[in-house]
């Protein structure tokens, strides 16, 4: 079930946050728990049924392994438990996720022709596969408390936050789960939550799926792009992804606010950032979390030599883009995004400073072009796209007036039509720059609920010129 779907904000969301209250009133903690987490997994469940039966295993074989490891008396080697416990985890995300890529390599090394096992993916599962390790992990370090059964699988599959994150800790959402003050109505809570939502609304439906449309043209054409083509599909992508996971990450915050939890941020203006690493403290907020306490300072950190420094953050970064995803695309990004920070480590340790309008533009003019691999499906689309941005297909304004975006979200055939749209989309990023300027200052003023009914009324109109409701891009990871 999509959150930009009728069904799910129309029906699903109010009648599960109905049903969770009227429990607690009637001082039903415990069904209203159970209510939530069986909501929680036919949300899940909704597109495939199996999906569920995956994710039920993968909890119960984590909960057990994280009670063997707070056990007080154990006959095992503790180091034994957790070992057990990741290599579980990590061959379960490996089945689904790369053994279709391993045996499509191994075929093109040693030239077989060994069937693909054609694995769907589970949705999801790269989210809460890296949440349950790092619960693992706090619990061999005895960061842990023996959460109960209940809310420890309430904590992995909350439906705001289960398909797409933010990747959660569980020291920052299950003692809330437990706080009795969250269990009952808050209007401003509730009032905030729903503000929110529909800003993420707005970002997904109204801008990231415009967008959408120009960029699948882009990357999938045969027609050679030239130098504004080309610049202009690269910037209608960093934007897409932005606004697309950002609305994502928006409506997830405002989802657990109507239910009186705070999920942590997970973007904070990440395209003013001045250098790499400034980059990363802003986009994905919560895998560079994960990133840098379960994989990062686990191989050394930089306590080990300037060296094996460089090395930990090159191939924490390379684990980074192939947990995206299956491809030598996300390989490539994670690689070069590992590259870029060895190489900002370098500069500063050299103290260069370079005026910061240039560090900007030089940090920016980069994430663009390794948005690139991250978005091409093959080495054909980058090549494309690399071309027309180097001014080997010609410089010129190009007469795109004749080309006709006909993909899931309208057909464009202006050429100031489809230019309005990416103008569109940077001028509220440079007005608003996060939602945090609108949302930290909510109050239930009739300035608040007129923007809010223009964000329904945009919705209604646009989700009457489709044929259905696009997923979210971090649903393939």
């Amino acid at each position: 079930m999509l959150f930009n779907s009728i069904n799910f904000i129309f029906i699903f969301c109010p009648i599960v946050i109905t049903i969770y209250y009227f429990l607690n009133k009637k001082h039903l903690v415990t069904m209203a728990i159970i209510w939530l987490i069986l909501a929680s997994l036919f949300f899940y469940g909704y597109a495939n049924p199996k999906y569920v039966l995956i994710l039920i295993f993968s909890i119960i074989f984590n909960f057990a392994i994280s009670s063997a490891l707070c056990a007080d008396k154990i006959k095992v080697s503790r180091k034994i438990i957790l070992s057990i416990g990741i290599t579980g985890n990590i061959l379960l995300l490996g089945y689904f996720k790369y053994m279709d890529f391993f045996i499509s390599n191994f075929n093109t090394i040693f030239h077989l022709n060994i069937n693909l096992l054609k694995i769907v993916l589970p949705i999801g599962i790269s989210f809460y596969t890296f949440q349950q390790i790092a619960y693992l992990v706090d619990s061999y370090k005895k960061l842990t408390k023996e959460y109960d059964f209940l809310y420890y699988t309430l904590f992995i599959v909350f439906f705001p936050q289960l398909i797409a994150g933010p990747i959660v800790h569980h020291k920052e959402m299950i003692p809330q789960f437990q706080n009795p003050r969250t269990k009952f109505v808050n209007w401003k809570n509730i009032s905030q939550g729903v503000f929110l939502f529909l800003i993420g609304l707005f970002k997904k439906v109204i801008v990231a799926d415009n967008l959408a449309n120009i960029v699948q043209w882009g990357y999938s054409t045969n027609i050679e792009l030239s130098f504004i083509e080309a610049i202009y599909i690269t910037l209608s992508y960093t934007f897409q992804i932005y606004y697309d996971f950002s609305g994502y990450t928006d409506m997830a915050l405002g989802l657990g606010k109507m239910f009186n939890i705070n999920l942590p941020e997970n973007f904070n203006n990440p395209y003013i950032a001045t250098d790499i690493q400034d980059f990363w403290r802003r986009w994905h907020i919560t895998l560079s979390r994960f990133l840098r306490d379960y994989i990062y300072i686990p191989l050394g950190g930089n306590r080990i030599g300037e060296y094996k420094t460089y090395r930990n953050l090159f191939l924490t970064f390379l684990i980074g883009g192939l947990w995206h995803g299956a491809s030598w695309m996300f390989v490539i990004w994670g690689a070069l995004h590992g590259i870029a920070i060895v190489i900002n480590r370098l500069w500063k340790k050299a103290k260069i400073e370079l005026p910061k309008g240039l560090s900007w533009l030089i940090t920016f003019i980069f994430i663009n072009i390794t948005w690139i691999f991250f978005r091409a499906e093959n080495f054909d689309s980058v090549k494309n796209i690399l071309k027309g941005l180097l001014g080997l297909n010609g410089f010129i304004l190009p007469k795109i007036s004749h080309i006709r975006f006909t993909f899931e979200h309208g057909t464009y055939e202006n050429t100031w039509t489809i230019y309005l749209i990416l103008g569109v989309a940077i001028l509220i990023y440079l007005i608003f720059r996060d939602t945090k300027l609108l949302y930290k200052n909510f109050k239930p003023t009739n300035f608040y609920v007129a923007i809010s009914l223009v964000i329904l009324i945009l919705y209604i109109f646009q989700i009457t010129n489709i044929e259905y409701f696009s997923p979210f891009i971090y649903f393939n990871f």
